[in-house]
């Protein structure tokens, strides 16, 4: 016997080439979320909103988070971004990490949040 509500893949805000969220099972697969803003600050605190909003659309929350890459556009950022992340990760639940530096979408994004979580 199988148990298909397990294998029921559910695309959240799909557009023609992505979906912002995909859900199977218990699983919750985030795009990486970028924000808005002129500085580091400013895009961690949007982008990982959008985290949050995402995260509660599928029926979870931050709580939840399994793991988490960043992506800075300059690693040289990385005080400013922890400090952001620090700020607003569960303290009592926080995820597995890795950040890196890479050359982003656009020169106007500064970082970029790539999360698995389960509800």
């Amino acid at each position: 016997m199988t148990d298909t509500a397990s294998k029921t893949i559910t695309r959240l805000e799909s557009g023609r080439r992505m979906s912002e969220a995909v859900v199977r099972g218990d699983m919750i697969y985030l795009a990486g979320q970028v924000g808005e803003g002129a500085t580091v600050t400013e895009q961690c605190q949007s982008a990982l909103a959008q985290v949050d909003r995402l995260l509660a659309l599928a029926g979870s929350s931050k709580a939840n988070i399994l793991t988490t890459q960043i992506w800075l556009a300059d690693i040289g950022d990385f005080a400013e971004m922890n400090a952001v992340w620090d700020a607003w990760v569960d303290q009592a639940n926080p995820p597995a990490r890795a950040t890196g530096e890479a050359k982003l979408a656009t020169p106007a994004y500064k970082v970029e949040f790539i999360v698995t979580a389960c509800r």
